[in-house]
């Protein structure tokens, strides 16, 4: 895939604008002051339908429990949340793909995500939601989390044939905070951390995401985030491109924050000076929320994408 890289400051995204009162408050990161920074990694601000896309969220996964039926419930570990869903497309060596979720690190389970199943089951592969702690549940740190949704992907990937999975067309996606978390799945040293091969994914899409955490340290959101310099270090993707070894795909709307689409625009770039196989998608009028909700439609822009990716996609 080419990697197709958009003018640094989307059309009718001015970072500058977007920053009100600059000037009249010391700068703490770039050219924002604290409050600026803070709003650009709160999607509040800039989503006013924020509430009403998760109910929209709820509705769906209900709906589609119906269809699919409910999935199979297994573990990957001995912690309470340490489990995931699956749904099974029928068959056996079947490709799959694992979804981490967003919320801020905060909330969100796999249940919630039931409508995005559908569309991969109904293309042949098995789909995989991942549960895990929340930043609360980890005293805030982000380390606990990340080594869960590793060691998830490590017994996916070990216990492929248990599954009905082809091991060598395992796939992941992630969105937002899980964008984030699926980001440190695709830098992992898998030959070094768990003896696995190196090309244990064959392919990983991210959306709306934040790949390095310099920023984010700054923001409100170390309020509950105990960052620590390992940590944002360690933890941030864009540092660790060398471990890259399958093709990205990433994502993100002109209506997100400027900082969010900072994020993917950085990274792809990153990815492009490091030769590894990239695309980037911007999504015209599509804001943090909506744009996840492409994901469900063989028709919609993250699902086309998808689908292209899994080699799924109908001729």
């Amino acid at each position: 895939m080419m990697l197709r890289i958009p003018p640094k400051r989307p059309p009718g995204m001015s970072l500058e604008d977007r920053d009100e009162g600059r000037g009249s408050a010391p700068l703490v990161w770039r050219h924002y002051h604290q409050a600026a920074l803070d709003a650009a990694y709160d999607q509040s601000h800039y989503a006013p339908n924020q509430a009403d896309t998760k109910a929209r969220r709820i509705l769906m996964s209900k709906i589609a429990l119906d269809r699919p039926g409910s999935p199979d419930v297994f573990a990957y570990g001995t912690g309470a949340s340490e489990c995931f869903d699956l749904y099974r497309s029928g068959g056996s060596n079947r490709p799959l793909v694992v979804y981490v979720h967003g919320g801020a690190w905060r909330n969100g389970a796999a249940r919630d995500f039931a409508f995005l199943a559908e569309m991969f089951v109904d293309a042949g592969a098995h789909f995989a939601a991942l549960d895990f702690d929340q930043i609360d549940a980890c005293e805030g740190s982000l380390f606990p989390m990340v080594d869960q949704v590793r060691r998830a992907l490590a017994h996916l990937s070990s216990q492929a044939s248990a599954y009905g999975v082809d091991p060598s067309r395992i796939y992941v996606i992630g969105h937002s905070s899980g964008a984030h978390l699926a980001g440190c799945l695709v830098t992992t040293d898998w030959a070094a951390t768990f003896g696995l091969s190196p090309n244990l994914l064959r392919g990983a899409l991210l959306c709306s995401g934040m790949y390095d955490l310099e920023p984010v340290r700054l923001s409100a959101r170390s309020r509950y985030v105990a960052f620590t310099d390992a940590m944002e270090h360690e933890l941030s993707p864009q540092r660790h491109i060398r471990h890259v070894a399958c093709p990205l795909v990433l994502a993100h709307g002109t209506l997100e924050t400027p900082e969010f689409q900072r994020q993917a625009l950085d990274f792809a770039a990153a990815l492009a000076d490091a030769k590894k196989p990239a695309e980037l998608i911007v999504a015209t009028g599509f804001n943090h929320f909506e744009i996840l909700e492409t994901l469900a439609s063989p028709y919609g822009l993250l699902g086309r994408a998808a689908l292209r990716l899994t080699g799924l996609a109908r001729a």
